[in-house]
């Protein structure tokens, strides 16, 4: 996480604009931080929550830009509130942390605990709760609780929800606190998709938008901040990224090489649709997304490589082969392009949805692959 907004990189002019609005007192009391997966979401969070929270409270005039002249919200980094909500920056280990304490206790406490993270009395991070990923009813019921509270230690409470997957019965209870926030309170959700809210949730926020940075802006950033990458890993990543730059920087080539072969695995099933023994190597791939938190996120990682995959073949059918993100792989994706219609492109997209359903419902994920990649080879004939 950045030191100060200063190392937050790109999107400044939205950046300003929360700050300006933090130094106002006018920052929404119930807003949506939207972008990419990887485009700095969380941090962004964390560094609104401290503006806010800091004993400080410092402010700098902003020189350029639609806010030149005005004030904007900053923070010391090291009185207490700022040093404790900082704590929450490694999200990944405290969720494993949570998860871990959890498995500790007695079957029957364990079964109604949600995980959250607090390491500030006022500043309440909300993730998706594992093992199904979704923001559960007991979490909103927390924020609930809590938001009817003053603050005990900072100027306001801050509750953060991590991702937009909500359970219904979550997002509904959730809309009567952010139609009548208290004014001490402040709740920021992160999306990358405003169509995964419900209408009624998206009505009662505010959006503030964190667009997708150049490609080469990306590669000049993975230049100065991931020297061991080549150039042509730098342009790979780049393109991968998307834009993001939280993606960019913390991107696993090794471990997507692995979700891409996979994926080339189910691609090349369905292209020959042959027989039985043209599944072993399949079944074999399959074999390894089982269920647990592992399996998850394996899956979670397919699903997106299928998906890079499908998108720059509709990019390559449609005659834009600069768009291409997996530039390493453009011969084969060019074979794959001639030989898959873009019928079955969007069949296999739909047959992605059904997969993703499926593990929302906590159906066995290695069937739910299989049963896919069938599908897909059924359309093929």
């Amino acid at each position: 996480m950045p030191s100060n907004f200063s190392g937050f990189v790109g999107n400044q002019p939205m950046v300003d604009r929360l700050r300006a609005a933090i130094a106002a007192g006018r920052l929404p009391h119930s807003l949506i931080l939207l972008g990419p997966r990887g485009a700095g979401k969380y941090s962004l969070a964390l560094l609104l929550a401290m503006a806010l929270e800091c004993e400080a409270q410092p402010r700098e005039i902003a020189t350029s830009g639609n806010h030149a002249g005005q004030p904007l919200a900053g923070f010391c980094g090291c009185c207490r509130n700022c040093i404790r909500i900082a704590e929450s920056a490694d999200l990944e280990t405290k969720i494993e942390q949570a998860v871990a304490a959890r498995e500790e206790m007695r079957e029957v406490d364990k079964k109604d605990t949600r995980v959250m993270i607090q390491t500030h009395p006022d500043v309440l991070i909300l993730p998706p709760d594992p093992p199904q990923l979704l923001i559960k009813l007991g979490q909103v019921r927390t924020l609930i609780e809590r938001a009817q509270y003053v603050p005990a230690e900072a100027r306001a409470k801050v509750f953060v929800f991590t991702s937009s997957a909500f359970m219904k019965e979550a997002a509904n209870s959730l809309l009567k606190v952010l139609e009548e926030p208290p004014a001490y309170v402040h709740i920021l959700l992160l999306a990358e998709n405003l169509g995964e809210l419900l209408p009624t949730i998206r009505s009662r926020c505010g959006v503030a938008h964190l667009g997708s940075l150049p490609a080469a802006e990306i590669a000049a950033l993975l230049a100065e901040r991931r020297p061991r990458l080549n150039p042509a890993e730098r342009e790979l990543v780049a393109r991968l990224s998307e834009g993001a730059v939280g993606r960019a920087l913390g991107f696993d080539l090794a471990e997507y090489a692995a979700a891409r072969d996979d994926a080339f695995t189910i691609l090349h099933t369905a292209e020959r649709s042959g027989g039985m023994e043209d599944h072993s190597s399949l079944f074999r791939m399959t074999e390894a997304y089982r269920a647990g938190a592992e399996g998850q996120s394996k899956t979670v990682a397919l699903l997106g490589a299928l998906s890079s995959l499908l998108e720059d073949m509709l990019m390559l059918h449609s005659g834009a082969p600069d768009r291409v993100r997996n530039i390493d792989k453009r011969a084969e994706l060019q074979r794959l392009a001639d030989t898959f219609s873009f019928d079955w492109i969007e069949q296999a997209v739909q047959a992605m949805d059904a997969v993703q359903r499926g593990m929302r419902r906590n159906l066995l994920r290695s069937l739910s692959l299989d049963a896919m990649a069938v599908e897909l080879e059924v359309g093929r004939r």
